[in-house]
């Protein structure tokens, strides 16, 4: 745990002094967009965070490649490159976005690149699921279907980043709480040591997002722009692919005496921590087919928007986010930690958390403090 803990403070510190020196640079050579329709700020702010998120995470995996501990993580290089191939590739077209505001069609063919990147070269595809050891997908279905969920976690997560720390505190609650799903995963099915690159990539994600939170917190100096969040979800859907590495070994594994629950959560799990990115991208994809226009064309309907016209403030919806994100991820922590017993265990405590804590927040959510709607005038759409 120490050693993961070094990795966490390494890619907070390089992430928030290269933050901060990006940060600088933008302002002085005035690198930054002007404001969009759907934005909540009302000051051109740099956009260029995900230069030193990338350099952070790139940071901590360098180092890690000389420890001793972490030396089955690079147990395959080649899996490791691509994975920073993928990486680089996401973040110079972001960078490309932020600046130049880039078609959408060229973005997401640079996301199925990348995607492609990770899943063909770098090998890390579903393989098997927990149920029983059973191999569910294998060969060309399997790589099909990674690449297509790291698209949709990519997209997923780019989308929610709207208001001051949102993305950036979510996806630290999310990837907090997957990497004590996947440190406990891997030593529960039998391996021989904790360290393994789910963990790995969950820590320098929760490392990279708090030494960016202070940057971002609101009122924000600087955003992630395109190409942190699009790097951030590349890198949550790589290490919950990664999990599915260690599945064939459950072969006659007994999660708890539960073959129904128990075996499902290593699959929710992974889930849970992204549920409402992906809840926001599933409605605007849906929202916009349905109006007839392109997936990935603009609005201002998205959850922190509606929030917004519900009358709460910026910090209070943002406040909101990280609530249900932690009360969906815990609870389903909860249930996993659980089916490690006999049935039925202590499910009953994961359920008892997530409907009071679901309840509680529903109530907060839909009664805002600020009970008149925020008045917001019809302006024209842009870049999404």
């Amino acid at each position: 745990m120490k050693q993961y803990l070094f990795t966490v403070l390494l890619t907070a510190t390089v992430t928030l002094v290269l933050s901060w020196s990006v940060w600088q640079l933008a302002l002085k050579y005035k690198l930054y967009p002007g404001i969009r329709a759907r934005d909540v700020h009302t000051t051109p702010t740099p956009r260029l965070g995900g230069i030193a998120v990338f350099l952070g995470i790139a940071a901590s995996m360098a180092v890690s490649a000389g420890n001793p501990y972490f030396a089955i993580v690079w147990s395959d290089p080649q899996q490791m490159i691509a994975i920073l191939v993928a990486m680089a590739l996401t973040v110079l077209v972001g960078v490309a976005d932020d600046i130049w505001d880039l078609d959408w069609f060229i973005k997401l063919g640079a996301q199925f690149l990348a995607a492609g990147i990770v899943a063909g070269w770098g090998q890390l595809q579903i393989y098997a699921l927990p149920i029983g050891g059973m191999t569910v997908v294998s060969g060309p279905v399997g790589f099909a279907i990674s690449v297509l969920a790291i698209v949709v976690v990519m997209n997923a997560v780019n989308f929610i980043d709207g208001l001051d720390g949102l993305l950036t505190g979510v996806c630290l609650i999310a990837n907090a709480i997957f990497f004590v799903y996947s440190y406990l995963l891997v030593r529960d099915i039998g391996a021989s040591t904790y360290f393994n690159l789910a963990s790995f990539l969950a820590a320098t994600l929760v490392g990279a997002c708090a030494g960016f939170l202070p940057l971002n917190w609101s009122k924000a100096k600087m955003f992630m722009g395109d190409a942190g969040a699009l790097l951030i979800g590349l890198l949550m859907a790589t290490s919950a692919l990664a999990i599915t590495a260690q599945y064939p070994t459950l072969t006659g594994a007994d999660f708890g005496r539960s073959q129904l629950l128990g075996a499902f959560i290593p699959i929710l799990l992974p889930i849970a921590v992204v549920i409402l990115p992906l809840i926001d991208f599933g409605s605007a994809v849906v929202r916009r087919l349905w109006a007839g226009k392109s997936p990935f064309s603009p609005d201002r309907k998205h959850l922190h928007h509606r929030m917004l016209d519900m009358g709460h403030s910026d910090r209070a919806a943002v406040l909101i986010f990280y609530a249900w994100t932690a009360i969906i991820g815990i609870a389903v922590l909860l249930m996993y930690l659980a089916s490690r017993q006999d049935w039925p265990g202590a499910y009953w405590i994961g359920v008892v958390y997530g409907v009071i804590g679901a309840a509680a927040c529903l109530v907060v959510t839909v009664a805002p403090r600020r009970r008149t709607a925020r008045k917001t005038a019809p302006r024209p759409e842009a870049a999404a």
